[in-house]
């Protein structure tokens, strides 16, 4: 079975007043989960974003597929990359390359 990812958006740091806009999204906390069946793994991480001018969202209308489309076009967070990370972490859990069992010496 295939992984399914979420990404969420967890907190937003923001410049409170830049050129003339009010709370100005500058750093970008989120997180990418996933899950394959009893198993799970997770990636969280931040991401700056630098505001050039331009078009400009309030702050209160902002939306989470918004702001997670500007951490992946901002160079620094490649969902492919990220998404296959927590697939990895899955798989290693499905299949450990290493294992602890218990001493030979100890009761079962």
């Amino acid at each position: 079975m295939a992984a399914t990812f979420t990404w969420s958006v967890t907190a937003m740091d923001c410049i409170p007043n830049q050129d003339g806009n009010t709370d100005v999204v500058s750093n970008v906390h989120w997180a990418c989960s996933g899950t394959d069946g009893q198993y799970s793994a997770s990636v969280y991480s931040t991401c700056g974003l630098g505001f050039e001018g331009g078009d400009f969202t309030p702050y209160d209308q902002l939306t989470q597929n918004q702001v997670l489309s500007w951490i992946w076009s901002s160079g620094s967070v490649d969902k492919d990359v990220t998404e296959a990370a927590v697939e990895q972490q899955i798989q290693n859990q499905i299949t450990p390359s290493i294992v602890t069992p218990q001493l030979p010496w100890s009761a079962a």
